[in-house]
């Protein structure tokens, strides 16, 4: 039984990769990694933003002046037009592996509210 839910995971990784919102998620992420500059910036912010998460996880205290700093770079990535289309196509995508996990979650949700 348990082969079945590998089988339908792998399909639902295969369905992900061939949906529209993937494909145009490649392909703003090429496109920013074809800009030298966009490339950097955003390197930059996902390197604040995993640092920023792994405190987090460890129940690390996150300093004033990180936030801050994290703040600035937001403000400063989201001007660029690459990385804008890109963290927006991301968010979409986060969207619906987020329904897709409150689908798959369902029965655990409803056998616990029973």
């Amino acid at each position: 039984m348990s082969g079945n839910l590998y089988d339908a995971a792998y399909a639902l990784e295969k369905a992900i990769r061939q949906s529209e919102e993937y494909t145009q998620l490649q392909q703003m992420y090429s496109e920013v990694n074809a800009d030298p500059e966009a490339k950097a910036m955003f390197d930059n912010f996902r390197h604040i933003q995993m640092n920023l998460q792994q405190k987090q996880m460890m129940g690390q205290e996150i300093s004033e002046q990180e936030i801050q700093q994290a703040q600035a770079t937001v403000a400063v990535v989201q001007q660029n037009e690459k990385i804008s289309r890109l963290m927006q196509t991301e968010q979409r995508m986060s969207m619906i592996i987020g329904e897709l996990n409150q689908i798959i979650m369902k029965p655990l949700e409803e056998l616990y509210t029973k």
